[in-house]
């Protein structure tokens, strides 16, 4: 069945909400990454992803070097725990349609499962056909 903790990009990427996402994206760059993870006061407060900065940002003629993140994410953020199972992940990733779901322990972010890393799971556990 397999737990987070197997399948979660380890060392998450955060900054706090009154960066830029100039320095996000480069962030990003720099980490091979395409989330950051959002806190204030030690507690995550949202999430941005470089689709995020793409059409929130670029497509809307904003400044990156000038809009905080902390403008660009907010909500809800959908997290679950190192010892969750992967079946609750993908239960997640459907029933909300979240891409990536940050992996907290004791409330503090310790790592990223993305919809692709379940995909590969899969693959690797055989759920996928194999192509030829």
């Amino acid at each position: 069945m397999g737990k987070m903790r197997d399948i979660m990009s380890a060392a998450p990427v955060y900054m706090a909400p009154g960066q830029s996402a100039l320095a996000a994206a480069r962030a990003m760059k720099r980490h091979a990454t395409g989330t950051v993870l959002v806190l204030a006061d030690g507690q995550l407060r949202g999430l941005l992803t470089d689709r995020d900065i793409a059409v929130r940002v670029l497509a809307e003629n904003r400044d990156p070097r000038t809009t905080l993140i902390g403008d660009l994410c907010g909500g809800e953020v959908t997290v679950l725990g190192p010892d969750d199972d992967l079946d609750a992940a993908r239960r997640l990733v459907r029933e909300r349609a979240v891409r990536r779901i940050p992996v907290l322990k004791d409330g503090i972010p310790v790592g990223v499962v993305s919809a692709g890393d379940l995909a590969g799971a899969d693959a690797a556990a055989g759920a996928w056909p194999e192509l030829s």
